[in-house]
């Protein structure tokens, strides 16, 4: 695994990561799909899945139609089916017939990485591992998992650290068991600590397996709020410290400082970063807009289609 100062020294990227500008692409010859891929996040579709207006069975088939061929399940929406294998089936033949690549399950709510005890942590590890299984069957590359942990938010670096130690342990354990599977699991930048970009770069150092890695989220740079006051990492600057790692990525509008403040994401800005490193995988949109959740997505569909034209011409 590619330790930070490697890779920038490989990516060309020191100059976008002191601030200095962006870095030169160059995509010469290359088709445009072939710059990156373009999935679609089932989260996405949240409400009409809790409202019951839309049947998780019928996922892989409606984002076809709405012109996206790859899907990342969640696991909140069919979370009694780990285990069922007719189901599990359905879902990959009905994929399969679309002509819809799976690509990995978000896995929720089902224990912290870094749970207080061992015994919590242990039961995190086996709960995590009928997913992978699951995946598995369903041809995903990966799940990702949360790294939740009983130390909570804090700004003491020692405390910061034994999250670390506590969360790496029950990572790489997860992780042995998905190497079987051919599996990978990645960690979410999903609130807290894990929404430092330095913080879990650490993270999946310490882990040291190779199926390790993360899935960066554009928007989930919101760490912590103290009254009236959100404490924020730079979007730009986090995915730069976690693309080295990443197998995927996840595209939220809207993007963080480290001020607080959010704003509209810069399309060309980012994703020069994210394709800096080599990287040409999915970029899985994930948002939702209420009541207008599809126009949302082809609203992003579009854009990150003309963002790949643009790079390729300039290439």
């Amino acid at each position: 695994m590619k330790n930070r100062r490697e890779f920038l020294k490989t990516a060309g990227l020191s100059a976008a990561a002191l601030g200095l500008g962006l870095p030169t692409l160059s995509f010469a010859a290359k088709k445009p799909e072939d710059i990156f891929k373009i999935s679609l996040a089932e989260w996405s579709l949240q409400r009409i899945l809790f409202a019951g207006r839309m049947d998780h069975l019928d996922f892989a088939k409606l984002a076809k139609n709405n012109g996206i061929d790859a899907v990342e399940y969640v696991n909140q929406f069919f979370m009694d089916k780990a285990t069922d294998k007719a189901y599990l089936n359905e879902m990959k033949t009905r994929a399969d017939g679309e002509g819809v690549t799976s690509v990995l399950i978000m896995v929720d709510k089902e224990g912290m990485l870094g749970a207080a005890t061992s015994k919590g942590r242990k039961e995190t590890v086996e709960n995590h591992k009928k997913w992978v299984e699951a995946a598995a069957l369903l041809g995903c590359h990966s799940i990702r998992v949360n790294s939740y942990h009983a130390v909570g938010w804090t700004e003491d670096p020692d405390k910061r650290q034994e999250a670390i130690d506590i969360c790496s342990s029950t990572l790489r354990r997860i992780c042995e068991f998905a190497d079987e599977f051919d599996l990978n699991v990645l960690v979410e930048n999903h609130g807290g600590l894990s929404s430092n970009g330095k913080w879990l770069a650490e993270l999946i150092e310490q882990t040291g397996h190779k199926r390790a890695g993360t899935l960066p989220d554009f928007g989930n740079f919101r760490m912590h709020t103290e009254g009236d006051r959100i404490l924020s990492y730079d979007s730009y600057r986090g995915v730069d410290e976690l693309m080295p790692y990443a197998k995927g990525v996840s595209l939220k509008p809207m993007v963080w400082d480290d001020r607080g403040n959010e704003s509209r994401l810069d399309y060309e800005r980012m994703m020069k970063i994210v394709l800096s490193g080599g990287f040409n995988g999915y970029v899985g949109i994930e948002h939702g807009e209420p009541n207008r959740e599809w126009q949302g997505i082809e609203d992003i569909r579009i854009n990150l289609e003309q963002i790949r034209k643009t790079l390729t011409n300039q290439g």
